[in-house]
């Protein structure tokens, strides 16, 4: 299984999708990794990408997570999947391929891109974030106002899953 721990910038999507990783003893990968040295700089500079922009960027994502599901490996991915458009690239899989949302407010999402220190995704971004957000109706959403270890054991419970990585009903 792929899990996909989708949102906006500074939803908590590293911090939520490495702990879950850990908890299921799976891979995890960022999505910031694999965008193209122009799109980081672009947002270094405060500009929000288009749907240009972000092309390459899903067509590497969606290889690496192609290139997981065929060779059997169970990972955790960060990646924020705004719109519909995007989600559909990457949900290659539909039986071994998971979103799961983070769901939060503007203001609690700002208050921590603001404590952020070192981020290329500077919090004036924010709000193209949210613009583009098309909300999935095919994910978990999880509440961020809460601690990732409790973050965590909602997507295990919400997912069916052990923190083994195993469907709990296999147990």
């Amino acid at each position: 299984m792929i899990i996909i721990v989708m949102g906006v910038s500074g939803s908590g999507k590293t911090t939520v999708g490495k702990a879950l990783a850990a908890r299921l003893g799976w891979r995890f990968y960022e999505g910031d990794d694999y965008h193209p040295a122009e799109n980081i700089e672009k947002m270094s500079r405060g500009r929000p990408l288009t749907d240009d922009d972000r092309a390459p960027w899903l067509a590497r994502f969606r290889e690496l997570l192609q290139s997981l599901l065929d060779a059997d490996e169970a990972a955790v991915l960060a990646c924020s999947a705004l719109k519909l458009s995007y989600r559909r690239q990457l949900l290659v899989d539909d039986d071994r391929v998971q979103l799961v949302f983070l769901a939060g407010n503007f203001d609690l999402i700002l208050e921590r891109l603001k404590m952020r220190v070192g981020h290329f995704m500077k919090e004036g971004m924010l709000k193209s974030q949210f613009a583009d957000l098309e909300i999935p109706v095919d994910a978990a959403s999880i509440d961020i106002d809460q601690p990732p270890d409790a973050a965590v054991d909602e997507i295990l419970h919400k997912l069916g899953l052990n923190a083994g990585g195993t469907a709990t009903w296999e147990t």
